[in-house]
């Protein structure tokens, strides 16, 4: 049997190959990356030459930590490559989403949760995660590279509140964390301070903060990269600043009690408006998008181990109907119902409330939550949550590649 560190460097070198051969090699196929390395996982592991079961209820600190990496990295990218300038008519689509969208999903599968016997705190923990369109997975549906003119409403919508809803759904997590903290104090509900203190720092502060610290950061950035003339850092054309932004104003942020991933996509969206069309834009986002994309890869394979050894060992066809309820139904009704009234067409409408893609983002939100609170045994959780997130990978997989192609296909044919 060979040693499990050298299969290990095996396994890694095999991703890091996928990494810059296999988005070439999909373009055109109705397949997705993410689909490949579950696969790749669950074969992996089902062959028990790693020595070890990634199961994430013993390694759930090492998951959110690894999962936290991959979306602030995702979310740079993402804000980066957002040619849109900020504004309230211009984002309509996104303030819909976020505003009406999300916490009616969030509520939704929550009733879900709770009607599958999972505890209040524990049910609202699930449809936190379970809400947010994840910034990593959503990438084959995004707009392109900075500059690229490929800022569609449908994936404008879905890249924007990408970028936001992950900031915004930790509100909701710090919520759950308050249920439980209550209920494993002998409280059937938190009591009005808690609530109050809740409103006052996880809603008000920490979003501020996200916010604040983000445009300072990007602003401040983009001087000494733009604006300064005795600096002008633009001209290393280093891709590395990326990385280095994203750091700076998660950890500021998060040192001021502040939402770190609001944080650093707004940091993103001010970076790119201090000089929007300079050609360094693509330069930071293409370096931003190689590192996501192995982080994300050695996450999804590491998922599919998960599900070789028995994540979903004790699923139940209860979970199943619901993990399908969820999205194929709760999240494209949410959707539509928070874009009835809107200018788009119904074609569009129905992209965007489809395409709301669960992924590593929701794994990082069960994690963090059983990490900070009293929530008991999290197995059914992190099997749910799972099952919505493969569920959600093999479907919008599959259908992104026609789907956005026949998109691009009805724009160019309306130019």
């Amino acid at each position: 049997m060979p040693d499990p560190y050298i299969v290990f460097l095996l396994g890694l070198g095999v991703i890091v190959l996928l990494v810059a051969w296999l988005p070439l090699a999909l373009r055109k196929l109705p397949l997705s990356l993410s689909i490949l390395c579950v696969g790749l996982g669950v074969m992996l592991f089902a062959l028990g030459g790693m020595g070890f079961e990634p199961n994430p209820r013993t390694y759930d600190t090492l998951v959110e930590k690894l999962c936290e990496a991959v979306v602030i990295i995702s979310l740079m990218g993402a804000g980066l490559k957002l040619d849109r300038p900020i504004g309230l008519r211009a984002w309509a689509t996104t303030w819909r989403l976020l505003g009406i969208a999300m916490p009616l999903t969030i509520a939704a599968v929550a009733l879900v949760g709770y009607g599958l016997g999972l505890s209040i705190a524990m049910a609202l923990l699930l449809g936190a995660a379970l809400a947010p369109t994840d910034p990593v997975l959503a990438s084959d549906v995004q707009v392109g590279k900075p500059g690229a003119g490929e800022e569609g409403e449908v994936k404008f919508a879905l890249t924007s509140e990408a970028g936001l809803n992950d900031g915004l759904a930790f509100p909701f997590v710090h919520l759950a964390v308050v249920f439980a903290l209550a209920s494993s104090a002998g409280q059937d509900w938190p009591d009005a301070a808690e609530v109050g203190a809740w409103l006052v720092m996880d809603v008000g502060w920490r979003i501020c903060a996200g916010v604040g610290v983000g445009w300072l950061v990007g602003r401040g950035l983009g001087w000494l990269t733009f604006g300064a003339s005795h600096v002008k850092l633009s001209g290393t054309g280093d891709g590395l600043v990326a990385v280095g932004a994203t750091l700076v104003a998660y950890a500021v942020t998060e040192v001021l009690h502040g939402y770190g991933f609001l944080a650093v996509f707004v940091s993103a969206l001010a970076f790119r408006d201090t000089e929007r069309h300079h050609e360094y834009h693509e330069a930071l986002h293409d370096f931003a998008e190689q590192i996501e994309r192995v982080l994300m890869m050695l996450v999804l394979v590491l998922f599919g181990g998960a599900i070789a050894t028995g994540l979903f060992a004790n699923v139940t066809w209860l979970d199943v109907v619901a993990a399908l309820a969820i999205v194929f139904l709760i999240r494209p009704i949410a959707g539509l119902i928070s874009l009835v009234g809107s200018r788009q067409p119904l074609s569009d409408r129905s992209l965007i409330s489809f395409f709301g893609i669960r992924g590593i983002g929701s794994f990082y939100y069960v994690a963090y939550g059983i990490n900070h609170g009293e929530f008991g045994s999290s197995e059914r959780l992190w099997a749910l949550t799972g099952l919505v997130v493969l569920v959600s990978v093999i479907i919008h997989g599959i259908t992104a590649t026609p789907l956005m192609r026949w998109l691009d296909r009805k724009r160019q044919s309306q130019a």
